[in-house]
């Protein structure tokens, strides 16, 4: 399938009538293995609590339900942003990269972000790529941090934990890799 243009994308604000949508999109199958989901009260969480922004991604022509992404940390004192998930279907459109660098901007541009930081399963080798291109810097790894329990699998994996500080940022923008 073709890359999404750039206007084919926004974000709008979740409301609790969107969760019955987020988390089937969260516990699908195709998405499972990349995330640990969460309950619903969670979301309702995140949701209502200032510190949090919850967005419904809406793509394509008639701008139709695509996912869902969580920024943590929107108030932190010492401007700290976290990218804590990111849930995105279809795949394969470009949509990913579209939708990191709407939040890029947004993490600096709108929330004076310093650090814009996330952290990624070890076997999301596809997901890691994407934020490598981005411009994020592998800080470490939590090894064998999260416990994977899915079709009859029993074991951990690792989280890698990923992130851009503002310099970083507005170094891209200058070079012409970022939109502002």
């Amino acid at each position: 399938m073709s890359e999404l243009a750039p206007w084919a994308l926004r974000l709008r604000p979740t409301m609790l009538s969107d969760l019955d949508y987020v988390t089937g999109v969260e516990t699908d199958s195709h998405n499972l293995p990349f995330i640990t989901p969460w309950e619903r009260p969670q979301h309702e969480g995140a949701v209502r609590i200032p510190d949090f922004r919850h967005f419904i991604v809406e793509a394509g022509p008639q701008f139709e339900r695509a996912g869902f992404v969580i920024l943590q940390g929107c108030r932190n004192q010492h401007r700290s942003v976290e990218l804590k998930r990111i849930v995105l279907q279809p795949k394969g459109r470009g949509l990913g990269r579209a939708c990191v660098r709407y939040l890029k901007r947004m993490a600096y541009r709108d929330l004076h972000a310093h650090r814009f930081w996330l952290d990624v399963k070890q076997l999301n080798t596809r997901a890691q790529a994407l934020y490598a291109s981005e411009g994020f810097v592998e800080e470490g790894r939590l090894r064998e941090s999260v416990r994977i329990t899915i079709d009859g699998a029993d074991g951990y994996d690792s989280l890698i934990v990923m992130s851009m500080l503002d310099r970083e940022y507005h170094a891209r923008v200058a070079l012409g890799l970022e939109e502002i």
